[in-house]
């Protein structure tokens, strides 16, 4: 077994014969990456930390911090710091993470057509 090594230094197990789906969902598994993305998406200028935690809520400091440093770590996203008497950090996507979008949306629309009517079907 492999390791991918992210800029933190962080070592994860990778497998090597992996194909390029599963690499992708690995990335984007967990309850708040896409919630994160898309408002990351949506707004054209960089995100500072606390407007990402006013915007979801139920989400705890800990588990966003985490899940923004797998994003980073992962080429998704890019962290920004600003050295000042305050603080500030900002996140924004990164080209390719830019481009994910294409591939979401059809996700979601596969996903509008074929997995939500079973669902909608089965509560009935």
């Amino acid at each position: 077994m492999g390791y991918n090594v992210c800029k933190r230094g962080e070592r994860m197990p990778v497998q090597r014969n992996e194909c390029p789906a599963e690499i992708v969902l690995s990335i984007l598994s967990g309850r708040w990456k896409i919630p994160i993305y898309r408002y990351l998406y949506n707004n054209e200028k960089p995100i500072r930390y606390s407007e990402l935690l006013r915007h979801l809520p139920s989400i705890s400091k800990k588990m966003l911090t985490e899940q923004l440093r797998e994003l980073e770590c992962d080429g998704i996203i890019e962290r920004e710091s600003y050295p000042e008497p305050r603080p500030r950090v900002e996140y924004t996507l990164t080209l390719s993470g830019r481009s994910m979008i294409v591939f979401l949306d059809q996700m979601s629309d596969w996903g509008e057509k074929n997995i939500l009517p079973k669902i909608k079907e089965i509560r009935q």
